[in-house]
């Protein structure tokens, strides 16, 4: 059965490019790393499903994250580091996320990387 929530990470953020071809591990990868390793500890593990996407056309605001749901706003964070801290900080805003009905989430309630890293909430239209 699909997951209905959704944690996207973009894979290629915080590359090193060379000759046209990334170079190494991109930051993005290895946050999420971060967040498939923190996940299998969580809560909700089951509600949501951690996925790669390439490139999300944030590269000024890399490392990029988002978290989407059917009948939600969908919400693109930046400026997140690659570490335990920041996968931290994204599962906790998950968790407010999944505790929404229509997902929207105030400022004040998010972890402190994602207060200052909003850069789009997107209405559901559908």
């Amino acid at each position: 059965m699909k997951n209905r929530h959704a944690i996207l990470v973009c894979s290629t953020c915080a590359s090193v490019w060379q000759n046209g071809k990334q170079v190494g591990v991109s930051g993005g990868q290895k946050l999420l790393e971060e967040l498939t390793q923190q996940s299998q500890n969580w809560s909700h593990s089951s509600a949501f499903t951690i996925q790669s996407v390439e490139c999300m056309s944030a590269c000024s605001n890399s490392c990029v994250i988002a978290f989407t749901a059917p009948g939600k706003f969908t919400y693109l964070f930046g400026n997140l580091s690659y570490d335990s801290n920041s996968s931290t900080a994204v599962l906790k805003c998950a968790n407010l996320y999944f505790q929404k009905p229509d997902g929207i989430m105030s400022w004040s309630e998010r972890p402190e990387p994602l207060k200052k890293g909003i850069i789009a909430r997107i209405p559901n239209c559908i």
